[in-house]
C-alpha cells in the first residue's frame, strides 16, 4: 500500500485489527512508518501481527483483549508509553430483528452494545493518559448507519448512532488536552461482517445475495463495492496535521450513498 502520509516515529493503536478495515488501517499506518500495536479478542492476533510485520517491513505488535473488559484492556496499556493515534475500530455487526423473540437475539443485542459502545469508551479512557504528545488524535469507526439505518439492524445502527454521540462529546471533553476526536463512517465494504449480514438478509428476505448487493451498490453515486484497503487513507488523513482543524466530525466514506 502506498501512502502520502509520513508517520515515522508515531505510536498508533488499532483495535479490531485482525481482519477487514482494522487490518487495512493498521497496515496503512505501518507502511507510513508508524509503530503499531494491534488489539483483538481473537487468539490469532499474534500471527496477524507477524503478517503485518512482513508486509510493512517493520515491527507490528499484537495484543489479545476483549475491549468490553476493562481488566483485560488495562494489561494492553501497561508500559505502552506515548500514544499518538488511537483507532477505535473493534465492533460487532449482527442482525437483531425486533420480531425475533429468541434468547440469542437478546444476547446479541447486549453484546453489540458492550463492544461497540462500552468497549470504545473503556479503550479511550485507558488510552487518554498516554496521549500527551502534540497533535494526538482519536478516530472511531462508525458507519453510514450512524446517520441512517436498515431494518433488522437495531442494535448495530443504535450503537453506531451512539458512536457519533460519543465522538462529539469526547471531542469537546478532550480538546483542552489537544486531542482531536473524529469518526469514519464507512458504507458497504467487503468484510467478513458485511458479507455475513448480506447472507442473513438473503435468508430473511428470500432474495439472492447478488440481487441484494446490486441494490445496495445502486444506491451509491460511484459504482462498485469498496474493499477494506479503500478505507485506510481516511483514517491516516484524519489523524494527520492536514486535518488539524477538524474535530467532532464524521467523515462519510461511502461512494456517495449518504450525503449528510
Amino acid at each position: 500500500m502506498q501512502t502520502q502520509f509520513d508517520y515515522s516515529g508515531a505510536s498508533v493503536v488499532v483495535t479490531g485489527a485482525s481482519r477487514g478495515i482494522g487490518f487495512a488501517v493498521a497496515e496503512g499506518y505501518a507502511m507510513a512508518g508508524a509503530d503499531v500495536l494491534i488489539v483483538s479478542s481473537g487468539s490469532d492476533i499474534s500471527s496477524v501481527a507477524e503478517d503485518l510485520t512482513r508486509r510493512a517491513k517493520r515491527l507490528v505488535r499484537g495484543a489479545v483483549a476483549d475491549i468490553s473488559d476493562g481488566k483485560q484492556l488495562a494489561h494492553v496499556f501497561d508500559g505502552i508509553g506515548r500514544i499518538d493515534v488511537l483507532v477505535n475500530n473493534a465492533g460487532l455487526e449482527l442482525m437483531t430483528p425486533v420480531d425475533d423473540l429468541s434468547d440469542q437475539v437478546e444476547s446479541d443485542f447486549r453484546r453489540i452494545v458492550d463492544i461497540n459502545i462500552t468497549g470504545t469508551f473503556l479503550t479511550t479512557r485507558l488510552a487518554v493518559p498516554y496521549m500527551t504528545g502534540k497533535g494526538a488524535s482519536i478516530i472511531n469507526t462508525s458507519s453510514i448507519w450512524g446517520r441512517t439505518s436498515e431494518a433488522g439492524f437495531s442494535a448495530y445502527a443504535a450503537s453506531k448512532h451512539a458512536t457519533m454521540g460519543l465522538t462529539r462529546t469526547l471531542a469537546k471533553e478532550l480538546a483542552p488536552r489537544g486531542i482531536r476526536v473524529n469518526a469514519v463512517c464507512p458504507g458497504w465494504v467487503r468484510t467478513v461482517a458485511s458479507m455475513r449480514s448480506l447472507a442473513r438478509m438473503s435468508d430473511l428476505t428470500g432474495r439472492t445475495e447478488e440481487d441484494l448487493l446490486a441494490e445496495i451498490t445502486a444506491n451509491q453515486i460511484l459504482p462498485g463495492l469498496m474493499e477494506p484497503a479503500d478505507m485506510a487513507s481516511a483514517y491516516l488523513f484524519l489523524s494527520s496535521s492536514a486535518a488539524g482543524n477538524i474535530t467532532g466530525q464524521g467523515l462519510m466514506v461511502d461512494r456517495g450513498e449518504v450525503m449528510a
